[in-house]
């Protein structure tokens, strides 16, 4: 009798499953935001996530692992269309803000959603598994970055 594929894997050491593991979910989640129904592309939604609260365009551009003249090219687009607008940092007035509008918060919260239920979908993960792999992805994050942003991701 044929061995299933599941046998096959379970050989392999949990190093292994773990890279195979991110590197499925990866593709699944690529796949699947592209479903998502916007008129946004990845860079803007990608920024409108991040914008979970008023921020400087440096802090955003490490939040996001981007360089600044990105985030200014996505910003522009994100104001033009009515998504967010820049303010004054009151703590800093050379500063400015991005702050989301309404329609910012409202593509914000839709988005949000949408990639939670993706997640969830694509993962088979509940609730307390999610927030175990949020956890350590976090850790790991935090690990890679430690070395410098991967070059992949500046480009």
């Amino acid at each position: 009798m044929p061995e299933n594929i599941s046998d096959r894997l379970g050989r392999l050491s949990p190093e292994i499953l773990s890279i195979m593991g991110v590197y499925a979910l990866y593709w699944k989640l690529e796949e699947a935001f592209d479903c998502i129904e916007t008129e946004l592309n990845h860079p803007e939604c990608h920024m409108l996530i991040k914008l979970d609260q008023p921020k400087r365009m440096g802090v955003l551009a490490a939040d996001m692992l981007s360089v600044p003249s990105t985030i200014t090219a996505t910003a522009d687009g994100l104001e033009k269309a009515g998504y967010l607008t820049r303010e004054r940092d009151p703590e800093d007035r050379r500063a400015w803000l991005l702050v989301l509008t309404k329609q910012g918060e409202e593509a914000r919260d839709m988005l949000v959603s949408e990639a939670g239920d993706l997640f969830h979908r694509a993962s088979g993960l509940d609730a307390k598994e999610t927030a175990e792999f949020a956890r350590l992805a976090h850790k790991i994050r935090d690990n890679i970055l430690k070395s410098g942003i991967p070059e992949g991701l500046t480009k």
